[in-house]
């Protein structure tokens, strides 16, 4: 097993976390801004949602992570575990975690097409990684 792979792709996991941190923050908060800190403290039984275009934008965009974060995962685990002897499945992970950056004020700003091809170049990231377990 090659260490400094292993290392650079449990370090990538961190970051991952603290992305998905900031997703969770952006939906809170903008949940909150708009629906008031009693909404947020209390039980929520009433499954009143936010209306507004930027809290509805930044639940969409963390459900949209949340959809592919998983895969990222499992495949950042096993290119740790299997090495990554070309430093192929290291370019797609470190391609996967900046589009997923980069795709967040693309979105809470509503900006098409271009945010798609961020999206685009996610998944690439992901099927890169793939190829190198898979070939």
């Amino acid at each position: 097993m090659d260490m400094a792979a292993s290392s650079s792709f449990t370090m990538l996991l961190g970051w991952s976390v603290l992305l998905l941190a900031v997703h969770i923050g952006l939906q809170g908060i903008t949940a909150t801004l708009e629906l008031g800190s009693a909404w947020n403290a209390g039980p929520r039984d009433a499954e009143k949602k936010p209306e507004g275009k930027f809290a509805g934008r930044a639940a969409r965009a963390s459900g949209n992570f949340r959809e592919t974060y998983p895969a990222f995962v499992g495949l950042a685990l096993a290119l740790a575990m299997s090495g990554d002897p070309t430093g192929w499945g290291l370019t797609g992970a470190w391609l996967w975690l900046v589009c997923r950056l980069v795709y967040i004020p693309l979105y809470l700003a509503g900006i098409p097409y271009i945010r798609s091809l961020v999206w685009v170049g996610s998944l690439i990231g992901l099927l890169v990684m793939t190829a190198v377990l898979i070939f």
